[in-house]
């Protein structure tokens, strides 16, 4: 059995893991955000269409979201470090294949793989902050990763804004080959750790069902228009496979996703909330800098230049957040920052031709961070505290697979729902129409994130009673 988690965050084994965790997930959350900014040239030197584009986008999030909660559990099973380290090092190679993609179709099966790579990385990244430090510092540790790791998700736009313009639009995933070395190079004094109580075997039928069910959902919303027939076969085969893979959950000896987990009711509830709330995120950030370049007339450094005030947000609030969230519990933190971010969403609904910059978006970025800022980290806490910490690998994949699969069925729908399809991204009176409408339903998700928290989430004690988890085995 491992030994009992004993390292403190002040310690150089401490900084350690945090280096790591934070590069290893910064380096995944910023390329799911470094590629909006560049997607519109992406779509001229390639030929690609509206549809080609959200392929660029779901591919990574579509392999990612399916696997992400196997890669949990091989952490778990295999040992959390050893699963990361190998994640940063496919992530790395799968960059090198999409920075040299010579079409749209190449471009998309290297982001696959790339999301491949990070199913196995982004939890581990978590785990081993959970299962390495002593009970009294995971939680300033945790703040620190989520506001580390949320800066490098709102840096994205502009880092990619500046890569497009400076050098190439493929250097958005060339960067990511010498960010993998560093996090490996940091992993090596991370130590090692695994659940326990690990069962003899994986859930091979649930990967599959799961990764069909998303599959077949996510061809539908995104080639509806182009291919009715083949976009409804497609439907009817994603649902048959989700309901599947729920019915082989409750039946799996060792079920990638164990349901038993979300018999606690704060564990579901934070789950639901991420679901409605990374659906208008990840969208959000899609739909803006694709706006800020066809309507506003912005250049592509441009884009991303407009969205740092994020970025200054999170990197002087997020840490401040979740200790704040420490003191007086997850409820109230949880539905303000959906709240401020439905109200950024909404103001942001305005972008558009001749728009005044520190009025019509740098204001409403601001509030739109400040909701990060007060969400991210008492979102993540409180799904981890529900949950036994030896199962902490596959409490993070629930999670992080969750998140990515809002964002992956809002990223597919919404172009459809608001009528954008084809080249509509380079003509800017239609692509204008379709992107207020979407915001509009984006604030609506983020409101109800937030009454859904203020509802369900209660302050109760983080789970940290010694007899319980030595019973189960907690790991360092």
């Amino acid at each position: 059995m491992s030994r009992p988690a004993g390292v403190t965050l002040a310690s150089p084994t401490g900084r350690a893991v945090l280096v790591a965790a934070i590069l290893g997930s910064g380096m995944a959350m910023l390329d799911a955000t470094v590629v909006n900014v560049a997607l519109r040239a992406i779509g001229a030197d390639l030929g690609a269409s509206m549809a080609d584009l959200q392929w660029i986008t779901n591919g990574y999030l579509l392999s990612l979201a399916s696997l992400i909660l196997i890669g949990g559990s091989l952490g778990d099973r295999l040992g959390r470090r050893r699963v990361f380290t190998i994640g940063v090092a496919g992530f790395a190679v799968a960059s090198l294949l999409c920075g040299l993609a010579l079409n749209a179709p190449m471009l998309v099966v290297a982001r696959v793989l790339q999301g491949v790579a990070g199913a196995l990385l982004t939890p581990g990244s978590l785990a081993m902050i959970q299962g390495s430090f002593v009970p009294d510092d995971r939680a300033k540790a945790i703040g620190a990763w989520t506001g580390l790791g949320g800066i490098a998700t709102a840096i994205g736009p502009f880092l990619g804004g500046w890569l497009v313009e400076a050098v190439s639009w493929r250097w958005v995933f060339l960067i990511n080959v010498p960010i993998g070395v560093l996090t490996l190079v940091a992993a090596r004094r991370v130590p090692e750790s695994r659940n326990p109580e690990r069962v003899a075997g994986f859930d091979v039928s649930g990967a599959v069902l799961g990764g069909a069910g998303l599959a077949g959902i996510t061809y539908a919303l995104i080639e509806l228009s182009e291919r009715p027939l083949t976009a409804l076969i497609a439907l009817g085969i994603g649902l048959v496979a989700a309901a599947g893979f729920v019915l082989n959950e409750v039946r799996s000896a060792h079920p990638m996703m164990p349901l038993r987990l979300f018999a606690d009711h704060q564990f579901s509830a934070a789950n639901a909330i991420t679901l409605l709330v990374y659906a208008a995120l990840g969208s959000v950030l899609f739909f803006v800098v694709l706006q800020l370049q066809t309507a506003a007339g912005y250049s592509p450094l441009q884009a991303g230049a407009a969205t740092l005030p994020i970025t200054v947000v999170m990197l002087l609030l997020a840490a401040q957040g979740g200790a704040l969230a420490t003191r007086i519990g997850p409820r109230l933190p949880m539905t303000v920052g959906p709240l401020l971010c439905a109200v950024g969403t909404w103001w942001l609904s305005g972008i558009g031709p001749g728009i005044a910059y520190w009025r019509g978006v740098a204001l409403p970025l601001v509030v739109f961070g400040l909701g990060l800022a007060a969400m991210v980290a008492p979102l993540t806490a409180t799904v981890l505290a529900a949950a036994p910490n030896a199962f902490a690998g596959i409490a993070s994949g629930i999670n992080n697979a969750t998140a990515r699969a809002g964002t992956l069925l809002a990223v597919s729908a919404l172009p459809l729902l608001v009528g954008l399809s084809g080249d509509d991204y380079a003509r800017p009176e239609v692509f204008s129409a379709g992107y207020r409408r979407a915001m509009l339903i984006c604030t609506g998700l983020l409101a109800a994130g937030a009454v859904l928290a203020a509802v369900t989430i209660r302050n109760r004690p983080r789970r940290e009673a010694p007899a319980q988890a030595e019973s189960q085995g907690a790991t360092g």
